[in-house]
């Protein structure tokens, strides 16, 4: 990805040829942060060190952040010493970005989690993204870039109308994109992440797209600090984080550079490959409405991981009655979707949901993304 930029962040050319290794999770990564779960350990202390002179909260508002000296605390020192190792670095320059890092308050109050206790309410969910001005901005995006869609669908076997949803729900096509800069957002999460029970896995999974932001930058030859995005560091029209950038991004409108935050031609063809590659099977389904008549029985098959498991008899066996005819020779997984004190929604999901759901790991985000899909294709075919 290649931003128009007025400055450039470079290194000594003789350490450019080092391999670059990636700290990515064990499990595939989910595009952007706000919804991940990360599996992999990291050698990070979360204890303060006497080092840090942790800056003062500001307002929800604030993004421009607080100077922190970040190249002072001894973590940050660590992972410069890693990456002068791993990846070639030049140490006196990364010393001087981290120098330069600003502490986001505003990052650590977004990225903790809902309060426990209120219910789960899937239609209330629903109604964010599946509304008029989402709809119409769709319909509008899949007209001007009709083209483009159809050559990935073609290229890729992902429909239109699915790309479509994805850019939709993630940034209502190119309107909200983020103006935090990258570099403070993840550099606050690395090493500053709120005490909560996953957060040792939290933040090994910023320390590793920390480190693919500086790769990023390097290969991309642009200024770190120039990369903007959401308050959990994801860039650009599809919300990429920068490992999903480096592994999944394509050049789709072919004109020698990757951009996601100024090319919707770009984000097209990634979202198509990230799709591809995490499982979308061409021409096969997403989801299928079912009853489920023994609660008790169906509970065995609810929550069984990302994946489609179960054939039609054992569905059947355990009481979950498909409200269509289902294809030969495809698995399924159960999904419910929790309406508060309303009737939970039961669905059949094929592996084309689930490849959804390693986008962003959430029933309710890849029902959204159906559910946008469709209304859009609708819209579009009563013009």
């Amino acid at each position: 990805m290649s931003m128009k930029h007025s400055f450039r962040f470079s290194f000594p050319s003789s350490l450019l040829g080092l391999f670059a290794l990636s700290l990515a999770l064990l499990n595939p990564v989910a595009v952007h942060a706000e919804s991940t779960t990360a599996t992999s350990k990291s050698k990070t202390s979360s204890k303060a060190t006497k080092q840090k002179a942790k800056p003062k909260k500001k307002s929800a508002e604030a993004d421009d952040g607080e100077f922190a000296n970040f190249s002072q605390w001894k973590e940050v020192n660590a992972f410069i010493d890693e990456m002068v190792e791993r990846n070639g670095f030049d140490k006196a320059a990364l010393q001087a970005v981290f120098s330069k890092a600003r502490y986001l308050d505003t990052a650590i109050q977004l990225i903790k989690p809902a309060p426990s206790g209120k219910p789960k309410n899937w239609q209330a969910y629903r109604a964010r993204f599946v509304e008029p001005k989402r709809i119409n901005a769709g319909v509008d995006f899949w007209n001007e870039h009709e083209l483009a869609l159809s050559r990935a669908e073609a290229q890729y076997g992902v429909p239109a109308e699915i790309i479509v949803g994805i850019i939709g729900v993630e940034t209502v096509y190119g309107r909200n994109t983020g103006n935090f800069r990258v570099m403070d957002a993840i550099t606050t999460l690395t090493f500053d992440y709120p005490k909560t029970a996953n957060r040792d896995a939290r933040m090994a999974f910023f320390r590793g797209e920390l480190e693919n932001t500086l790769l990023f930058a390097r290969e991309s030859n642009v200024d770190p600090f120039s990369l903007l995005g959401s308050y959990a560091g994801a860039i650009g029209w599809p919300q990429f984080m920068p490992s999903s950038i480096r592994q999944y991004a394509v050049d789709f409108d072919g004109n020698g550079k990757i951009d996601l935050r100024n090319s919707p031609v770009d984000a097209i063809g990634s979202v198509a490959n990230f799709l591809k590659i995490h499982g979308w099977q061409r021409g096969e389904p997403t989801v299928f409405p079912a009853t489920v008549t023994d609660t008790a029985k169906a509970e065995d098959l609810i929550n069984q991981g990302l994946e489609a498991k179960f054939s039609p008899d054992e569905l059947k066996a355990a009481g979950v009655i498909p409200g269509a005819e289902l294809p030969a020779g495809l698995r399924y997984g159960v999904v419910d979707l929790q309406n508060g004190t309303a009737p939970t929604d039961h669905w059949l999901a094929t592996n084309n949901f689930f490849a959804i759901t390693q986008y962003n790991r959430s029933y309710f985000y890849a029902m959204s993304v159906i559910d946008l899909a469709r209304a859009v294709r609708t819209a579009r075919g009563q013009q």
